[in-house]
């Protein structure tokens, strides 16, 4: 009987991990000693970070879609089904495709984040994002209505996809609005729920200077409980108004993630170096799913699915497996509308930005063009 590999989401994680185990693990699929699934419950594969150009006009929601059957190994079997539910007792998904369980040795949990505006009364009412195609698509239009008012970027809860965007945004709208003489007309607010600009210390501190220098008012350890005509209330007792209110909606993860006992608010427990389950047996997570404490970034999910993939092949041929993440992360940063900035880090190395260039804004457009090679394992 063969070992059957599941991977649950066609993410950039759960694609990168299907591509690097066909790659891997050919002769053994070749010989029917190892079966690849790959599970996911829509057939297009969604690139997030171009969903942050559109608002500005710069990119098409399409340029971030790719049918997943373009981008994933022959060796690999694909299944467009929803998981309805997990037992690991059981080693087994439930879905709504299959009459029967779907039966696994390994599963690895690659479900990313969902948004939860509904959390925050009045937000999913008032609040426009760039983190979903119709809010990205929705603040488009009203960016190029807005000529005078109150632009306020706030985030709401952590973690959150992407922790750099919301500066981007920012950074981004101040240079938008300056090449059209508008900058002067609109203030712009940006709220973070800690007492500084950013979850991590260093690119706080990197940030905050050039959100001062920028004219970009701060508003720190501010975390909405409802918005109300045209109003953010917080819950530590203040108020602010707005006239175009961009939020960055609390995440989740899946509930059936919680439901089989894998980790609270659909996060799954893992070992932060193996990224095997907490409590589960034969379970990995990695990306936005995975309770790491790094990032909920597609850099993170890239080097985690390597990592997994190099253990699930030592498990399949009896070796020890040795493979561990380092927390390694990168992400490029936009400062404006042609400069951006650089971090690489780890666990054990915080990050340092790099100074802002017009190269590294081209580096980050060059990176988001080479990514569907990244996605299909060739890069």
């Amino acid at each position: 009987m063969s070992d059957h590999i599941v991977i649950l989401g066609g993410g950039t994680g759960g694609t990168v991990l299907a591509n690097n185990l066909a790659e891997r693990l050919g002769s053994e699929i070749d010989s029917s000693d190892v079966r690849v699934t790959l599970i996911n419950d829509d057939p297009e594969h969604v690139y997030k970070p171009v969903w942050l150009y559109v608002p500005f006009g710069t990119r098409e929601p399409e340029d971030g879609r790719r049918p997943l059957a373009d981008l994933v190994d022959d060796r690999v079997e694909l299944k467009i089904d929803r998981v309805t539910a997990i037992d690991p007792d059981a080693q087994q998904l439930h879905s709504t495709g299959e009459v029967g369980p779907i039966q696994y040795d390994k599963l690895v949990v690659a479900t990313g984040s969902t948004l939860a505006p509904d959390e925050i009364p009045g937000l999913a009412e008032a609040g426009h994002d760039y983190y979903s195609e119709s809010g990205a698509l929705e603040l488009q239009d009203e960016l190029l209505s807005f000529t005078e008012g109150h632009l306020v970027l706030s985030v709401i809860g952590s973690p959150h996809m992407c922790p750099a965007a919301p500066l981007e945004f920012v950074f981004m709208a101040d240079d938008w609005l300056r090449e059209r003489g508008l900058r002067e007309d609109v203030e712009i607010t940006y709220t973070y729920p800690i007492q500084r600009v950013h979850g991590n210390p260093h690119i706080a501190e990197w940030a905050r200077p050039i959100m001062d220098d920028r004219d970009i008012n701060v508003e720190t350890f501010f975390n909405p409980e409802e918005i109300d005509d045209g109003t953010i209330h917080t819950m530590e007792g203040s108020e602010l108004s707005y006239d175009l209110l961009v939020a960055i909606p609390p995440h989740r993860g899946l509930d059936l993630l919680t439901e089989a006992g894998l980790g609270d608010s659909g996060w799954v427990d893992v070992d932060k170096h193996t990224l095997e389950a907490e409590h589960a047996a034969n379970v990995y997570a990695l990306g936005d799913a995975a309770a790491t404490g790094v990032p909920k970034a597609g850099s993170v999910a890239h080097y985690q699915a390597g990592v997994v993939s190099q253990r699930l092949a030592s498990e399949v041929r009896g070796r020890p497996a040795t493979a561990r993440y380092d927390g390694k992360t990168l992400c490029f940063v936009e400062t404006g509308m042609d400069s951006a900035s650089y971090v690489e880090f780890d666990y054990e190395h915080p990050p340092s930005p790099a100074p802002p260039s017009e190269k590294l804004h081209w580096s980050k457009l060059a990176y988001n063009e080479s990514y569907w090679l990244t996605a299909r394992g060739l890069l």
